[in-house]
C-alpha cells in the first residue's frame, strides 16, 4: 500500500479529540451567551452592549491581523476592500445589531433556534445566485424548517405577544443577512485569508454601529453595573464573540466543515437549558414540537445531496 502523503494525512486521533472538545466547548459558550445577554439587558440597554462590543472587536481584529502579518498591515486591492467594507456593514452594522435587539425582545431559546435556520438561507441564496440547484431532499428540508418555525411562533402569534414575535422575525431576517455575508465572502477568503477578511469587515462594520449607539450608550445606567455585569459584558464581547469564532475556525480546519457543522444543532439545546435555569423561560408542547421540526428540517436541507451545478453558474465574486 502506498504511503500517505504528509500534506494530505489526516490529523492524529489526539488532535481530532482535542478539536471535538474545543468545538463542544465553543457551542456551550455560544449557547449560554443568549442567557448572558438577556441577563445583561436587565441593566444595560442593547445600544450600550453594542457600543462596548465594537470598541473591543475592531481592536482585537486589527491586532490579530498585525500578528499574523508580523506587524505589516495587509493592503487589499481597492475593489476587494470596498466590497469587504459593504459586507462588513451587512454582517456587523446590520446582522449583529439586529441579533442583539432580537435577543432583547425575544427569549434565549427562541433566539438560538431562529438563528440555527442560517443554513437554510445559505442554500436558498446559492440557489437564487445560480451557484447550485436544490436537490429534492433540500427542498423538503427547507419546507419542513419553515413549517417548524411557523409552529414554533404560533403560540406567540395566537397570544398576541407582538414584541416577542417581532424579535423572532428580526432574528430570522438577521440570519439571512449572515448567510448572504457567508456566501459573498467565500471568494474573498480564498484570495486573502480568513483573518484579513474578518479584520477588514469588522473594522468597516464597527463604524456605523459606534455612530448609532454612541448617544444611547452615553445615557445608559453604567453606575448600576456591578462587577458581575462587567464580567458578563467582557465575556460576551471578547470570549464568545471574538475568541469563539477563532476557535471555531480552528475546529473546522482540523475536523472539516462537514463533521463540525452538526455540532451547531446543540446550541439551541444549550440556550434552552440556560434560559430555563437563569431567565425563567418555559416551553410548551407545541413550542418543543415546532423546535424539533425546525432543527430536523434544517439538518435535512443542509446534509441532503446537493443538486448538480447549473451549466453556467454565476460568479459570486
Amino acid at each position: 500500500m502506498a504511503a500517505t502523503h504528509p500534506a494530505t494525512a489526516p490529523p492524529p486521533a489526539g488532535a481530532q479529540q482535542l478539536a471535538l472538545l474545543a468545538g463542544l466547548l465553543t457551542i456551550a459558550i455560544w449557547g449560554a451567551n443568549f442567557a448572558v445577554q438577556k441577563a445583561l439587558f436587565v441593566v444595560l440597554p442593547p445600544a450600550g452592549f453594542l457600543f462596548v462590543r465594537y470598541l473591543i472587536m475592531p481592536a482585537c481584529a486589527a491586532v490579530l491581523l498585525l500578528v499574523v502579518t508580523r506587524g505589516r498591515w495587509l493592503h487589499l486591492p481597492r475593489a476587494d476592500a470596498w466590497r469587504l467594507a459593504g459586507l462588513g456593514v451587512i454582517a456587523h452594522g446590520m446582522h449583529v445589531s439586529l441579533v442583539t435587539y432580537g435577543i432583547h425582545w425575544s427569549t434565549a431559546f427562541s433566539s438560538a433556534l431562529i438563528l440555527a435556520c442560517g443554513p437554510v438561507f445559505t442554500l436558498l441564496i446559492l440557489h437564487v445566485a445560480r451557484i447550485e440547484r436544490l436537490a429534492r431532499g433540500q427542498v423538503a428540508g427547507v419546507a419542513l424548517a419553515c413549517a417548524g418555525v411557523l409552529l414554533f411562533l404560533s403560540d406567540k402569534l395566537l397570544g398576541r405577544q407582538w414584541a416577542a414575535t417581532g424579535g423572532d422575525l428580526v432574528l430570522l431576517f438577521s440570519a439571512s443577512l449572515f448567510s448572504y455575508y457567508t456566501v459573498m465572502t467565500k471568494p474573498l477568503i480564498q484570495r486573502h485569508g480568513g483573518v484579513a477578511v474578518m479584520a477588514y469587515a469588522t473594522l468597516a462594520g464597527s463604524v456605523p454601529v459606534l455612530l448609532m449607539s454612541a448617544w444611547p450608550a452615553a445615557q445608559a445606567p453604567w453606575a448600576q453595573m456591578g462587577a458581575l455585569h462587567w464580567f458578563l459584558l467582557l465575556w460576551a464581547s471578547f470570549v464568545s464573540a471574538f475568541l469563539g469564532w477563532l476557535v471555531w475556525g480552528w475546529v473546522n480546519e482540523r475536523r472539516g466543515v462537514g463533521r463540525t457543522a452538526p455540532l451547531m444543532y446543540l446550541m439551541p439545546l444549550v440556550a434552552g437549558i440556560g434560559g430555563w435555569l437563569f431567565t425563567g423561560e418555559t416551553f410548551g408542547t407545541v413550542k418543543l414540537i415546532g423546535a424539533a421540526l425546525t432543527l430536523a428540517g434544517v439538518a435535512w436541507a443542509q446534509f441532503s445531496t446537493a443538486g448538480a451545478p447549473r451549466e453556467a453558474p454565476a460568479q459570486v465574486d
